[in-house]
């Protein structure tokens, strides 16, 4: 995983930038959901950026913490026909994003387009480089 978080880091222009990655089980991503973005469900993928809110900017090479839920990534992963180390790649390609300031959910319908064509583009090069194709 450390070696795929710093290749969508250096993919996105930012090879020196630091982020924590957490793989935790559906109760606790649920928990982290219900507590901090008042949805009581779990989820595959939560992002907290550091270079938002009160603190942003006073350490601009820490972009926050990618949490993603290894029960939910197993499900899609079963569910799309993919292995999990794919899914798991994927989320965490999803989640830097988001540190990143690209937003599929806020946003308007062009800031989605963009974002899910950088998740393609970077996911391409994932599946190449870690995947074998």
């Amino acid at each position: 995983m450390r070696r795929v978080a710093r290749r969508i880091l250096s993919a996105s222009g930012c090879p020196d930038a630091e982020l924590s990655v957490v793989v935790v089980d559906d109760e606790q991503i649920r928990d982290l959901n219900r507590d901090y973005l008042q949805r009581d469900k779990p989820t595959n993928v939560i992002s907290f950026a550091m270079q938002e809110g009160d603190g942003a900017g006073l350490n601009p090479e820490i972009l926050g913490d990618v949490v993603i839920s290894a029960d939910t990534a197993a499900r899609d992963a079963a569910e799309a026909g993919v292995s999990f180390e794919s899914e798991l790649y994927f989320l965490l390609l999803h989640g830097i994003l988001h540190l990143l300031g690209y937003d599929h959910e806020r946003g308007t319908e062009e800031q989605a387009r963009i974002m899910e064509e950088r998740e393609r583009e970077i996911f391409a090069m994932l599946a190449e480089e870690f995947l074998n194709g």
